[in-house]
């Protein structure tokens, strides 16, 4: 059986789990995913928090917006990331079940430690200067309705 998703511009495309899986393959991406959970965060941070380039985190996060699992929204000129879920019954439960993993691993917890302390002293950090700090995806939600982009 096949199941579709439809993108941004309303047609619909199948739903692939084995790119879900080539997505969730690499620990650069697990790193970006774990970061991004509950929460909007911009790429600032994760150049911040993982020590990788700007290229190479744009890459990485391209990836998992093809593979339908981040989505990205512009504000003036941040670029603001989070976890969308698949509607695919199956996808949606490996990417949970990796996203609690996520949470258990110790390198992961060292990551969250790095954006905590990058939010709560955002001076420190040449980076980040100016940048707006990850927003909890229940307070975006209340403060307003951004124009998701499917890129």
């Amino acid at each position: 059986m096949q199941m579709y998703s439809t993108n941004m511009t309303g047609r619909q495309k199948p739903f692939a789990m084995d790119s879900l899986f080539r997505a969730l393959a690499d620990r650069t991406r697990l790193r970006l995913l774990n970061l991004m959970t509950g929460q909007e965060i911009c790429v600032c941070y994760f150049i911040e928090v993982t020590g990788e380039s700007q290229p190479k985190i744009s890459r990485h996060l391209a990836y998992l917006r093809r593979a339908g699992i981040v989505a990205a929204r512009r504000e003036g000129k941040w670029m603001h990331y989070r976890i969308t879920e698949p509607q695919d019954a199956a996808g949606r439960r490996v990417l949970r079940e990796v996203l609690s993993w996520l949470r258990e691993d110790k390198a992961m917890q060292a990551d969250q430690a790095r954006l905590a302390r990058a939010c709560c002293k955002p001076e420190k950090f040449v980076s980040i200067q100016g940048a707006p700090p990850p927003m909890a995806l229940s307070a975006l939600t209340r403060t307003s309705s951004p124009r998701m982009e499917a890129r």
